[in-house]
This record gives C-alpha cells, structure tokens and sequence, in this order.
C-alpha cells in the first residue's frame, strides 16, 4: 500500500560537516515527486535518508504516521532503482524479477502471476528468459524497474536511473517510468539533475541547492514562476537584466538601464526607485519596432527554432551569465536574421519574472516558494 512521506526538518552531518541542514517537504500518497538539483546539493543525501542507509542527525521522517528515524532499510519495505541496473548477471530476467518474491516467501503461482502482470506492464515479457548480458540498457534498466515494483512496496525510490542511458533512450525510458508508475499508483521520489527529464515526468518538484529546498511546485509553476534567480537559471534558461522599479501617477513600471520601460500591473511590494533583476526567457522575446536594440552574436539553427546568442549595450545585463539568448520560431517569423546584425526585442511582461536585487524573492503576485 502507497504512503505519503512526511519530511520534518530533518538535519544531515557527516562529522563536522552539514549536509543537510533543516529540510522539510511533504509528498503526497501516490504522487510523482522528484529532487532536482546540481551535484553536490544534498538529493542523493536525503533519498538515502528516506531509504534507511544514511542516518537522521535530526528531525523525522515519516511514512503516513509511522516514524520510520530507527526502523532498519530492509524493514521499510521499499523499492529501489539506482544509477547502476544492479541485477544479478547469473540470473534470467524472470529470475531477477522473482527474487524479492521469493525473499518475502511468496508461493509459487503468486510469484507466477505478480511476475507475469510485471513483465507486461514494463514490456520485457518476450525477454523474460535472456541473461542480463544479452540486454540493451534500457532493457536492464526495465529490469531493474521491474524488480523493485514487483514487491508492491510502500515507496519507489530512483537515484539517477536513466543517466547511463543515451539520450533517446533516457526519454523512451522516462516515459516507460512515468507509465508504469501511473498504473501501479506508488509514491514515487526521484533524484536527478537533468530538468528537461524533472519536467517531463514530475507532479512536483523540489529544487535543491546546497541542502536547502529552494522552491517545491508543479513543473510548469517551477518554470513560468520561479521563486528566486537560482531556480530561474537552474530550470531553463533565463536573461537576467539590471532594472529599476519606476511608480508614476499611480502605475508601475519596470526600467531597463537603457530606458526602456514595460508597464506591471501584476507586482506586490514594491517602490519606486527599486533596484530588481528582470528575468526574460528566450522564447519571452519577440521582434518588434520597439523594444531593446541588441546585436547578433551568433545563431544556432535547431530544426523549429533558431536560437541566437545576443549582445547588449554595456551595463544592461547582469553579470557572470552565461550567455543571453532569443529563441526565433520559425513558424512564425518574418526573418531569419544573420550574425552581426542588429535587432529589436521586446519582452512578454505577461511571462518575465522581477526579482529582488539580493536574487532571493520573485515580486511576481502570488508567486509561492512551496505549493
């Protein structure tokens, strides 16, 4: 039976150093959830802290109301998909998949028919009898998928499963993942740190940087509304543009260092004078009369899209980005426009994002850091 999974500021050391340092989130019964966030930042830490192989130096971690601090890995009954498929070589794919069965002395023509229903449901069933080393990756990561749901266990852990896997694969995969577990309803926590992959399979995700759970929402809330700058240049890519906030006659107004100005009716708490940063995606753009002139830097076509890299007027961009780029659909576009010449963009101030100058805090209305 799926659980949720109640995280309650749970603290993770190892010696003197902090990991983790006081970490709460809530995971629904059934839901789809996924740790995102660049190496380093503490998910594969807390997954492990969820599965009973890391210790808890602080806090609780509950499944439903059981708190599971003291309670032993191989007693939580859970379920795990790692980096590496960890199956066992000797074994044919129906032996791997019976093994946890057989564990838990399950009899005989109920390991048949819970094998039977799992190998339709990852589709290996025509594989059922090959060695591991006669499967492709993603079989064996299907294997692996399988293995661990069989049990029916109360929660699904993955740590990083598709990043052996080359790149078609990885999305034939993340598809087969979000299928699977669609059909058998588990909980399901997820590490990884591609966000094409986050986005693409998530019901909620929690951004993380250096142990600190940044912003927890929907896929799409976490891209059209980012809480801070680090989920805005994390998820995605943003512009990020030096700005001011601008209060006359009763109206708000966002100033780029140019001049330039957009009108907001959609800010709370703010001031006039205001430094902020404007965040501008690359499809936020579009080619106008008016608007931010820039230069064509260089320009990479991508098939729908041709993605140009841009340079500003002095003093315009924030610095230390990578680049700032302007995503042209050519479904729609006049012109395809060629390096070294000079174009004008005005942003969507429906979509863009304004953030605090400290870059912690979206001044977007009801923007919320945790849904």
């Amino acid at each position: 039976m799926s659980v949720a999974i109640h995280i309650d500021h749970v603290t993770k050391r190892y010696d003197q150093v902090t990991i983790i340092p006081d970490l709460s989130a809530h995971i629904k019964n059934g839901e789809f959830f996924t740790l995102l966030g660049p190496s380093g930042c503490g998910k594969t830490t807390l997954l492990r802290m969820i599965a009973g192989f890391n210790s808890i130096e602080g806090g609780k971690i509950k499944f439903d109301d059981l708190v599971i601090n003291e309670i032993p890995a191989h007693k939580r009954n859970i379920g795990m998909v790692f980096q590496s498929y960890a199956i066992f070589p000797h074994l044919t794919v129906r032996e791997n998949i019976e093994y946890g069965l057989k564990l838990r002395r399950f009899s005989k023509a109920e390991i048949k028919t819970k094998v039977d229903a799992i190998l339709k449901a990852v589709k290996i069933e025509e594989y059922q009898d090959r060695l591991p080393e006669r499967l492709s990756g993603g079989q064996q990561q299907r294997v692996a998928l399988a293995r661990a749901i069989v049990i029916h266990p109360n929660v699904l852990l993955m740590d990083e499963p598709l990043s052996n896997l080359d790149a078609k694969l990885r999305v034939e995969m993340r598809s087969a993942i979000r299928e699977v577990q669609n059909q058998v309803g588990i909980t399901t926590v997820y590490v990884t740190h591609d966000q094409e992959e986050a986005l693409a399979i998530s019901d909620r995700i929690a951004v993380m940087q250096t142990g600190v759970i940044e912003q927890i929402g929907k896929p799409q809330s976490i891209y059209t509304r980012p809480y801070n700058v680090f989920v805005s240049t994390f998820i995605g890519h943003s512009n990020l543009f030096a700005g001011k906030i601008k209060v006359e006659d009763h109206k708000t107004f966002v100033l780029f260092q140019d001049g330039y100005q957009l009108e907001m009716d959609n800010l709370s708490a703010v001031t006039d004078g205001q430094e902020v940063i404007i965040s501008v995606r690359p499809e936020e753009f579009s080619v106008q009369e008016d608007g931010i002139p820039c230069t064509i830097h260089n320009r990479v076509f991508l098939g729908k899209y041709v993605n140009y890299t841009l340079a500003f007027a002095p003093g315009m961009v924030m610095k230390n980005q990578s680049a700032t780029e302007f995503s042209q659909d050519l479904g729609h576009a006049e012109k395809v426009f060629e390096i070294g010449e000079t174009m004008i963009l005005r942003p969507n101030k429906a979509k863009i994002n304004i953030f605090t100058a400290d870059q912690r805090m979206n001044l977007i209305r009801d923007v919320k850091q945790y849904e």
